[in-house]
């Protein structure tokens, strides 16, 4: 039998091209990643303020203008406030939850964008940028629950061993952040008007979550629709654990466990399909940038 060999591949030969994609959203590396992550996280927290007078102060601004404005608004003017328990500290401790939320989402939406010249040229895991975004804001908003608890203690709401749990009742709020931001920051390499929509979105949830009312002053058939909104029994939760011990809670605003679960797996469901979406966006974004 006579064998045939093939002619050897001369040295000067390239060799064949195979597909490469981007760099995927996560990268390798889990400690690497978080690593990154809050490194970045922290800087930008810093850079923020560097250089300013007032420094951090300036992250309490926003949201104690809202409150005063508000404030003087629902309980001189309308009195929506009327009848409800430390309606100061309940009112702005829901200003400073919504104002975390509205704050990484919004920041979220342009920052891969923002960061094009780092996405074209460097390699490393996509999803630190909007994670370290709300990562900031995360860092603003422990810094203005400071301001917070003085003032709730001002207010004559008494310490109870349930303020223990405010950060087990924040981690919802965190996942709905995350998968909101994912979802914005992937959408908007692609899609230029998520900025615009999503600016008149996030002020309709305002006046669509109990931020400046509790769950039970709309009428029943308002209440309903807005027990679908995640940050309802958000809010609701921190009311009991924090303001008012006689408040219904997260679970029981929302009509018990059945009704509960569909904002418990709209908040889920956000968080992985934002997490699936831009980690599909990121091995492609900088062919669109």
């Amino acid at each position: 039998m006579k064998l045939e060999l093939e002619p050897p591949i001369s040295a000067d030969e390239p060799a064949p091209l195979r597909e490469m994609k981007g760099p995927s959203a996560l990268g390798g590396g889990w400690t690497r990643f978080w690593s990154l992550t809050w490194t970045v996280a922290v800087t930008e927290f810093r850079l923020t303020y560097f250089g300013s007078a007032l420094g951090y102060l300036w992250t309490l601004m926003r949201p104690l203008m809202m409150f005063g404005v508000y404030y003087v608004m629902f309980t001189q003017i309308v009195k929506l406030g009327q009848g409800i328990t430390h309606y100061p500290a309940l009112l702005l401790m829901n200003i400073m939850l919504f104002q975390f939320f509205v704050e990484a989402t919004s920041n979220a939406v342009q920052s891969v964008v923002a960061r094009e010249n780092l996405v074209r040229k460097m390699q490393f895991p996509r999803m630190v940028i909007p994670l370290s975004v709300v990562g900031t804001s995360l860092l603003n908003l422990a810094v203005n629950l400071v301001a917070v608890f003085v003032f709730v203690l001002a207010n004559g709401v008494p310490i109870r061993w349930t303020w223990l749990l405010l950060p087990l009742a924040l981690i919802p709020l965190v996942m709905l952040t995350v998968g909101v931001s994912m979802i914005l920051a992937g959408a908007f390499v692609k899609y230029r008007d998520v900025l615009p929509v999503w600016g008149v979105v996030s002020q309709a949830l305002f006046y669509a979550s109990p931020v400046l009312y509790t769950i039970e002053k709309p009428p029943d058939k308002i209440r309903n629709i807005l027990e679908f909104n995640p940050l309802t029994g958000i809010m609701e939760g921190v009311r009991y654990l924090i303001v008012d011990p006689h408040a219904p809670g997260g679970i029981t605003a929302l009509g018990g466990w059945p009704q509960a679960l569909v904002p418990l797996g709209l908040i889920v469901g956000l968080f992985a399909f934002g997490l699936w979406y831009f980690n599909r966006q990121a091995t492609v974004a900088a062919e669109l940038l």
